[in-house]
């Protein structure tokens, strides 16, 4: 009779610096991901996700660098672990190529070898926690009152966040730069208003926070500061609260726990796509979906359905655009993905009466359909909807629709995006020199080119012309720019990075083919300084877009930055 196979032996993981692994030097980053897992079994949770490794041990750029790592380091320690949502499974079975995206799990038999020790000592919970960097739960005081009973100060509290959130949808986001005010000006960029005396969004935020007076209302601060950051531009600020938001939620039994999570998650897929890191981006999402808890709140909250559908149909629309030249069928695939899950996140935009959500998808969907037709993905079933197929007046309408919801939303400050949008369009059909040896084009074969000018643009609006009142839309595209930048300088709005480069480059262009050269030079000069803060994909679109578009004379005397070693023209993202 044959003897039965031994057990594995126990693995023993020393917690306190340096740590190690059966007495051996381990990376710390393998090492946390192992007990964490170790922990998420333990608390019945189970699984590890790529969210609770962001900021803790690793962050997008070096995030499939930590799990590889970390695999090989699992194989040599001779421990399996599974990655997937189906934790049954084996993990020899599973697809290696699918790791990267986790979720990362012990099996039973696995989790019960590991040994977490402090000075040799069998760790306590709270020294597990406070090496993961997770606070314990504490035990509610005996006779205290529930945690988020309601309190007299709520008032003060939500009142003070719906003067955040309506600061953010009317653009200021945060307090004007003190001394901007005039420098462009005098160069025909902007007027010279003073600046805005009603409170920022981040102002207003931070101070909800010194009135609220539940864990709930701590975190809910809490994921509203990332979200603004996140609009702002600032990742690293972003990734910084989501990790503050992490540490709440885990801490404490928060109310609205699941919608916390998942609002989480968003940002977090959101600060990856700004970083242009489609793969995990999509990730977090499909990740988001499969969960149980987080999947319940996507199917029945609009608003966080918005947000995921918005999301997904953005980073499927960066993909299509970029597999349109090599691989037609799958980018044409993803064209189509892309509209449908547009469509689906207006139609929850409308179920949460948001018409702030509305028109931002809105806009998106119009500027999708004009970027696939300008990639040759204009046979589109949805793009040739009753044999239409006048793409160009398709998204206007679109565009126009948005910029009317933005019209009739109190309190609603005009879109920069839809501007932007409109006059990229207007100019789409001009072109600068067709290739590295034919130069720039001279000023005189610059301004000869004819651009749609707003009143065409709002002919083809057909039945929402009147979205472009006079008021917003001057007759000139430079003075539609001129105008935006006015209040951005002013801090009557406060527009990110990606949005103030586009302002400045389509005010340069316009200001040229008005043949306002000095103006146009004062913009690029502004464009050149605020162009390092952008990531390089972004960069590369205005680099070739000065480089290729604007005329000789403008070039020489506003020389363009260098272009980068490998030439890859993209439009800039949205919102």
């Amino acid at each position: 009779m044959s003897k039965p196979a031994p057990s594995p032996a126990p693995l023993s993981i020393e917690l306190t610096s340096p740590q190690t692994v059966d007495g051996r030097r381990a990376a710390f980053q393998s090492l946390w991901l192992l007990v964490r897992m170790r922990h998420a079994h333990d608390s019945g949770g189970g699984m590890v996700r790529l969210a609770d490794l962001r900021g803790e041990v690793s962050d997008a750029s070096t995030l499939r660098m930590v799990v590889s790592r970390a695999f090989r380091d699992f194989k040599a320690w001779d421990i399996e672990v599974g990655w997937g949502e189906d934790t049954q499974r084996e993990p020899r079975f599973l697809n290696a190529e699918r790791r990267s995206q986790g979720p990362f799990w012990l099996p039973a038999a696995q989790a019960k070898r590991v040994r977490v020790l402090v000075n040799g000592r069998a760790a306590t919970a709270t020294e597990v926690a406070s090496f993961l960097g997770l606070r314990a739960r504490k035990a509610p005081a005996a006779n205290a009152p529930p945690p988020d009973a309601v309190h007299l100060q709520d008032a003060a509290f939500w009142k003070q966040l719906v003067a955040s959130q309506q600061a953010a949808r009317q653009g200021r986001l945060m307090a004007p730069v003190a001394g901007v005010a005039g420098v462009l000006g005098s160069a025909g960029v902007a007027g010279g208003a003073g600046a805005s005396t009603s409170g920022s969004a981040l102002e207003s935020i931070r101070l909800a926070g010194t009135l609220a007076a539940t864990d709930f209302q701590r975190a809910l601060v809490t994921l509203n500061e990332a979200m603004l950051w996140r609009r702002l531009g600032d990742n690293e600020q972003a990734r910084r609260r989501l990790q503050a938001l992490k540490k709440q939620r885990l801490a404490h039994h928060v109310a609205g726990n699941d919608y916390l999570g998942a609002m989480e998650c968003i940002v977090s897929a959101w600060c990856a796509y700004t970083a242009r890191d489609l793969p995990l981006a999509q990730s977090l999402l499909a990740g988001m979906a499969e969960d149980a808890a987080r999947g319940l709140v996507l199917r029945h909250h609009p608003d966080v359905r918005f947000e995921w559908c918005n999301l997904w149909a953005l980073a499927c629309r960066s993909r299509a655009l970029g597999l349109a030249a090599d691989d037609k069928p799958a980018a044409a695939a993803l064209a189509e993905e892309s509209l449908r899950r547009f469509g689906e996140a207006l139609a929850a935009a409308f179920e949460s009466h948001s018409f702030d959500a509305a028109q931002h998808v809105a806009a998106n969907m119009g500027m999708a359909a004009w970027l696939f037709d300008r990639v040759g993905l204009s046979d589109l079933p949805t793009l040739a909807h009753d044999g239409n197929a006048d793409t160009t007046r398709r998204a206007v309408q679109w565009i126009a629709f948005s910029e009317w919801l933005c019209g009739h939303t109190d309190g609603q400050g005009r879109s920069a995006w839809n501007a932007i949008y409109l006059m990229r369009i207007a100019r789409g059909h001009c072109h600068g020199r067709s290739d590295e040896s034919a130069g720039h084009p001279t000023l005189a074969q610059f301004r000869a080119q004819k651009p749609l000018d707003p009143a065409a643009v709002s002919r083809l609006a057909g039945p929402l012309a009147d979205a472009f009142d006079a008021t917003h839309w001057p007759a000139r595209w430079v003075d539609v720019a001129q105008a935006r930048l006015a209040d951005h300088q002013a801090g009557r709005r406060r527009y990110p990075g990606l949005q103030h480069c586009s302002l400045l480059f389509e005010h340069a262009w316009y200001a040229a083919h008005a043949g306002e050269l000095k103006a146009a030079e004062a913009s690029l000069g502004l464009l050149r300084e605020a162009l390092p803060q952008l990531v390089p994909s972004d960069r590369a679109y205005f680099t070739e877009s000065w480089n290729d578009t604007l005329p000789a004379e403008l070039v020489l005397e506003a020389k363009p930055p260098r272009r980068p070693a490998a030439r890859k023209k993209a439009a800039p993202r949205a919102r």
